[in-house]
């Protein structure tokens, strides 16, 4: 580590061929960034469409991370040296949306986290001397180290890393769609299209406030695993039986899915879609409209980091929101692997130790 960079390891990864460990120059901080040591970081979907869309480019992904601080920039108050926290996505915080609490809408939001630079055009990492894809939601946490604006920095204290890594994103926009979104209170019915690590996590949210859940899965593993959490739990739309549905969350990115949830809904329904898929459906607006009905979508939750993920620890440690169930731990070496294991959905939330 000195004022020129940190030598660090990255994961790679360049179109279908396999991920590949290797060694690259991470930037020295700037006077608003900070220098973390990853502990872990999870893998989502949003990181394999990434590289999906990337093609042959080079990238180091990763949007999910969380570790230790290690150096701060001269312009840095609120984080600490030492100190551990979870990394998520970044915003610009002066903009309208930002100053209105829904920093997930930020004006400069594809700019910050998606152009695979700083915003002004610099690179974050080179391998082999080559600046490749980086700073993804600000961060590529895939690695060794990262380097992260300390404004989306969230402290979290003596967690355990691996529960708190998907906090940055995954299980944030879970909750967040549930406790931020929806509302649903005492007396509503909440159905959950798909069981993956989102769908789990809203129902754990919805669980913690009392919340009725019903939860449509094809896996029977993942059936039985919120079944766990009280939820009731079916194979297909076709078992569900005069369901009273106030609302709903969509996360299989399934556009006909949301047409047939509409169909489902009590009138005065709401369902927010957060899954990414095929971008258009054909839905039955005659429906929406003499029904009443609210089509909803949600980035990140809507929620704001440093207020969410605080809260959603304080209910983890109380005992009424187990992330920790909804883990499986994979050595950052064998990324592969744990993609493979997920889409076979043989496990819920793979995250990565370096």
């Amino acid at each position: 580590m000195s004022e020129h960079g940190t030598t660090t390891q990255v994961l790679l990864t360049c179109g279908d061929a396999p991920a590949e460990l290797v060694e690259a120059r991470l930037d020295a901080p700037r006077d608003d960034e900070v220098l973390v040591r990853i502990e872990a970081v999870g893998l989502c979907h949003t990181d394999l469409a990434t590289r999906a869309a990337l093609g042959t480019t080079p990238a180091v992904l990763g949007h999910e991370g969380c570790g230790i601080v290690e150096q701060i920039g001269a312009a840095v108050s609120g984080v600490r040296v030492g100190e551990r926290v979870v990394l998520s996505f970044r915003s610009c915080g002066s903009c309208e949306r930002c100053l209105g609490g829904a920093p997930a809408y930020c004006e400069q939001s594809q700019r910050l986290n998606n152009a695979g630079r700083r915003p002004d055009g610099s690179a974050t990492v080179t391998v082999d001397g080559h600046p490749v894809f980086a700073s993804f939601f600000g961060q590529s946490s895939f690695a060794s180290h990262a380097l992260v604006a300390a404004s989306a920095c969230v402290p979290v204290g003596d967690v355990a890393p691996e529960v708190a890594a998907p906090l940055g994103c995954g299980f944030l926009t879970g909750a967040g769609a549930v406790l931020n979104v929806l509302r649903p209170g005492a007396g509503d019915r909440l159905l959950v299209v798909g069981a993956g690590g989102v769908g789990a996590a809203a129902v754990l949210a919805a669980r913690s406030e009392g919340v009725e859940v019903i939860v449509v899965e094809p896996l029977a593993s993942r059936r039985e695993l919120v079944g766990s959490f009280g939820a009731k739990a079916y194979e297909s739309f076709d078992e569900l039986a005069d369901p009273g549905i106030s609302h709903a969350l969509d996360t299989s990115g399934r556009p006909e899915v949301v047409d047939r949830v509409l169909g489902l809904l009590d009138p005065l329904g709401t369902l927010a879609v957060v899954g990414l898929g095929r971008a258009r459906a054909e839905i039955d607006v005659r429906r929406l409209m003499l029904r009443g009905l609210t089509l909803r979508g949600c980035v990140e939750g809507d929620a704001v980091p440093h207020e969410l993920i605080p809260d959603l620890l304080r209910r983890h440690a109380a005992g009424t929101l187990p992330l920790d169930r909804l883990v499986t731990t994979f050595p950052l070496a064998q990324w592969d692997a744990a993609v493979a294991e997920q889409r076979a959905g043989r496990v819920l939330k793979p995250v990565m130790l370096p």
